[in-house]
């Protein structure tokens, strides 16, 4: 019965009258190069990684991709892909009442064994809803029967899990090499042996790094912070993040999947190391993904040859949290450059790189391939704010970079920063339109006749709002409001308008309630599945999107379901309170963050992991030993 259901679903779901009713129907049909294809009926597991959004963003997320290859590698597992059906097709098929499909094989997903949903920024949240409800999979996991898929949550909003803690069954908490192999062999023995859901539930609990929430209570004080976080019996009282050290001998996507269609990331990337020596203060990825670990040169050689004869791209990327400090990346660079930018003409993509350790050699290099805009990311306008955060950058490397890039042929430069950091001032804000209005005239500065591009050059300024996040020194800061937001970008707006260079200067900044909405998911509670929950059934899904954004809906939700968002946001965190997040090790330590967040107060920088040891915590994972130093603990 349950292959003859399948088989008739099928045919729903590839129904050509339904996809000749909506936008982009590639997004659907599956079947592209290099796509797996399994017979469903020889293997023991059917997996569905998910990405709630788009498909052509899913389909640009290399974690997903490498999760893919990893999964279809074992001959008992089939992994298929599924994303967020777009807003006409998701009408559809509430109308038609077709189940949510797989796009392998397009069978249902509710006949899956699991479903694996990479939780990659808080705004995606309404759509792992989304993707429950159209499967016709109860949305809360008590409600689950036998049957039915077990869901695990991974990405970096997992290092939170708790907002989305009644939605799912396991949280993955760590990189997904280490150990999906052994959940699965956990899987098919308890199926062997006959155990129910819960049975396996308790013994997956057991794996490090997976966290199963339905084993965990919380209790709150009246002033609404925690009280208490307990762990029932048999199940471990802290989780910890599973880290793959050595990332030449692990899986990597020789033959990815190339779209029928164009999406975010259309090339090869190349990820070429993992975790960041830098320690900014701000930032979430640089803590929890820490410890700083590379690939070998030959390893990345030999894949670039692989993933650009089997996909047929003419463009490779170089992914990494800050390129400059890939040891290699001169030689890495050099080599791809000789190789393919000449007869094959591959462009090469070097993102994330730092101007102080930017190479002029190598963007000459790379600019006789293509020419683009070039992005640094100052953060802060003042040193004063940049020593706060940690930034390790000055005003003097700041200049110098770049003007080797307009030295090196650029006149298009992007500009990064953020407003609302801790201890921020109205001249730290002013310091965001004097440094672009600076940086404008070190272009005007040259010779005209060595002046690249047409005479004239392009600094286009953006600002993000602060947001503070979890394993970040800054996860005790209170958030500025929407008001001081929109206040501080006004303010700023004004002095961008009375610098000299205005004219070769633009301003760009962030949406201030998708900004407050992000705030209070990063570091909110269990409560917070209700809102969720409740916001979701107003109709909110694809927030991420602004057409599709609904603030108002959303905070209809909070006062419904009697959740205060300020309470998330706008408060100061006390060194005692019990965090939301406190019960996962995510390989940095909370004394460390406490003491990071004191040096910021002080405006005291921490060298980065290269200069020496901070004592963050990461250096576990090399059992007592600094992964970057090799200094002994």
């Amino acid at each position: 019965m349950k292959i003859k259901r399948c088989l008739n679903m099928r045919k729903l779901a590839l129904d050509d009258e339904i996809l000749l009713k909506v936008e982009k129907p590639a997004r659907y049909i599956g079947g592209e190069v290099n796509a797996v294809v399994k017979d469903p009926s020889k293997v023991s597991i059917r997996f569905a990684m998910c990405f709630p959004d788009v498909y052509e963003i899913g389909m640009s997320h290399l974690g997903i991709q490498i999760l893919y290859d990893m999964l279809n590698r074992r001959e008992d597992v089939y992994c298929e892909r599924l994303y967020s059906p777009w807003t006409d097709l998701d009408a559809l098929m509430r109308e038609e009442g077709i189940p949510l499909f797989a796009l392998e094989s397009q069978d249902p997903v509710k006949d899956f064994d699991f479903i694996g949903i990479t939780l990659q920024y808080e705004m995606c949240y309404t759509n792992v809803l989304q993707i429950l409800d159209l499967a016709q999979i109860p949305i809360f996991s008590k409600d689950r029967a036998e049957d039915d898929p077990i869901l695990i949550g991974g990405g970096p909003c997992a290092y939170n899990p708790e907002p989305l803690a009644d939605f799912f069954d396991i949280f993955y908490i760590g990189e997904g090499e280490a150990v999906y192999d052994d959940l699965l062999d956990l899987y098919k023995a308890c199926r062997e042996n006959g155990w129910d859901r819960s049975a396996f539930l308790k013994q997956a609990a057991n794996i490090p790094g997976l966290y199963v929430p339905m084993f965990y209570h919380v209790t709150y004080h009246e002033d609404g912070t925690i009280a208490s976080f307990k762990a029932e019996e048999g199940v471990p009282e802290r989780i910890e993040k599973q880290v793959i050290m050595n990332l030449s001998e692990t899986c990597y996507p020789s033959d990815p999947v190339v779209p029928f269609i164009k999406v975010t990331q259309d090339r090869v990337v190349l990820e070429i190391q993992r975790g960041c020596i830098r320690g900014c203060r701000f930032c979430q990825a640089g803590m929890i993904y820490r410890p700083n670990r590379e690939r070998k040169l030959e390893y990345l050689e030999e894949q670039a040859h692989k993933m650009l004869r089997s996909t047929g791209h003419e463009e490779i990327t170089l992914s990494s949290l800050s390129s400059s400090d890939y040891s290699r990346l001169e030689e890495l660079t050099n080599y791809l450059i000789d190789t393919f930018g000449g007869k094959e003409h591959i462009n090469i993509s070097l993102p994330s790189l730092r101007i102080d350790a930017f190479s002029l050699d190598v963007m000459r290099k790379v600019q006789d391939i293509r020419k683009s805009s070039l992005t640094f990311a100052p953060e802060a306008g003042t040193q004063r704010m940049r020593d706060v955060i940690n930034k390790g950058l000055t005003e003097k490397e700041i200049f110098k970079g770049a003007m080797d890039a307009f030295k090196g042929g650029w006149n298009r430069v992007k500009l990064y920063f953020m407003l609302g950091l801790p201890g921020e001032t109205e001249e730290d804000i002013e310091g965001i339109a004097r440094l672009s209005n600076d940086i404008a005239a070190l272009y005007y500065s040259l010779p005209k006749d060595e002046r690249p591009g047409n005479g004239r050059v392009d600094v286009i300024s953006s600002t993000s709002f602060f947001i503070p996040k979890p394993f970040t020194p800054f996860q005790w800061v209170p958030q500025n409001t929407s008001e001081q937001f929109i206040e501080k970008q006004h303010f700023l707006s004004g002095k961008m308008k009375e610098q000299l260079n205005r004219k070769s200067m633009k301003y760009n900044w962030h949406d201030v309630n998708v900004t407050h909405l992000e705030g209070i998911l990063a570091r909110g509670d269990r409560r917070l599945s209700k809102v969720i929950y409740t916001a979701y059934k107003k109709g909110c899904i694809y927030d991420a999107w602004t057409e599709h954004f609904k603030y108002d809906q959303w905070m209809e939700a909070f006062r419904e379901s009697g959740v205060e968002p300020d309470f998330y946001t706008s408060r100061e965190r006390s060194r005692e309170e019990i965090l939301p997040w406190d019960f996962i090790y995510a390989g940095v330590t909370k004394d460390f963050l406490w003491r990071e967040y004191m040096r910021a107060k002080e405006g005291v920088t921490t060298p980065n992991c290269k200069e020496g040891c901070s004592g963050c915590g990461s250096r576990a994972y090399e059992g007592g030993v600094c992964f970057e130093s090799k200094n002994q603990i």
